[in-house]
């Protein structure tokens, strides 16, 4: 068996290929050898995290849902109501992965239990992707869950050569690693080639080069929430573009190295401290005080230990 390091997609695919698997066979297969379990004991174990996402959407639409700020709160509630009855623009595939991005987003910004997936601000896209191809492509539960190791092994080579905290890498780091994350597991489940997967992970990520990390108050909310919403909806856009056979021009490693050069180069004040981008427009600050009951430190967040939990 290769053995998997997690240091490249294109070892990912290498060892896919060699073994004539998904990437999801291989990475089961070296993670249950590496933890000295069983592969269905892993299973179980990823089975139960599928079902705490699975388990955020129903919560995660309630009408009368609200974060702990009361900024937030029934916007998948709405999303959904408008797709069930016929409204949607995209249909039910695309229109049911942003309800459902909404939802867990939603849910976690009320204090709800979610799978930081691979983080808390961008634990909707992942969920959404798999839980809509389940219920609206009749994938099963077990294929869904298999995906999540693909997801999981893409996340690791991120992780593990770049970054996912938008605090090093803006928002391209947390949404945009979940969206290349959400792409593999698309294109999995649609009986993709490995050599397609990392064509999708390319693709996701690199749509999203340069996004920014500016939250509203320095709360996981605004914009964070609607970026679940748009992040799975490219990770779509990219599962649909590999699998027709568009390639990525640029490899998806020197994708991953470009968003880690890029995270560099972005100034601090786009990177989580809450002093630039839409964290500093006037109505966030307005929002902020209505939270905090005071005005944003002049530094933002990142200057600021007042703040009192909303």
């Amino acid at each position: 068996m290769q053995q998997l390091d997690y240091k490249s997609i294109a070892g990912l695919v290498d060892a896919a290929q060699a073994a004539g698997e998904a990437v999801s066979a291989v990475v089961l297969r070296q993670q249950a050898a590496e933890l000295s379990q069983s592969e269905e004991q892993v299973y179980q174990e990823m089975l139960a995290r599928y079902r705490v996402m699975a388990g955020c959407i129903g919560p995660g639409c309630a009408p009368d849902l609200k974060s702990t700020s009361g900024l937030t709160g029934g916007g998948a509630f709405k999303v959904r109501r408008a797709v069930e009855a016929g409204r949607s623009l995209t249909g039910g595939v695309l229109g049911g992965a942003l309800y459902r991005a909404l939802a867990v987003s939603e849910l976690n910004a009320a204090m709800g239990r979610v799978v930081a997936a691979p983080t808390a601000g961008s634990c909707g896209i992942l969920p959404a992707a798999v839980l809509t191809m389940q219920a609206e492509k009749g994938c099963t539960e077990r294929a869904c869950v298999l995906s999540l190791f693909t997801a999981s092994a893409v996340g690791m080579v991120i992780a593990s050569t770049a970054t996912l905290a938008g605090a090093e890498g803006g928002c391209q780091a947390e949404c945009g690693s979940a969206a290349a994350m959400a792409a593999g597991a698309l294109v999995e489940l649609a009986g993709g080639s490995p050599a397609q997967l990392a064509d999708a992970v390319a693709i996701a990520l690199k749509n999203v080069l340069g996004l920014v990390c500016d939250p509203v108050a320095g709360l996981v909310e605004i914009p964070c929430i609607k970026r679940n919403a748009s992040g799975v909806a490219g990770a779509f856009v990219a599962a649909e573009l590999a699998l027709a056979g568009m390639g990525s021009a640029i490899p998806a490693d020197e994708v991953i190295w470009a968003m880690k050069k890029v995270g560099e180069g972005m100034p601090a004040a786009l990177k989580e401290t809450a002093e630039g981008g839409l964290a500093a427009t006037p109505t966030a600050r307005a929002l902020h005080q209505q939270v905090f009951g005071h005005a944003p430190a002049p530094g933002g967040c990142s200057a600021c230990s007042s703040c009192p939990k909303p």
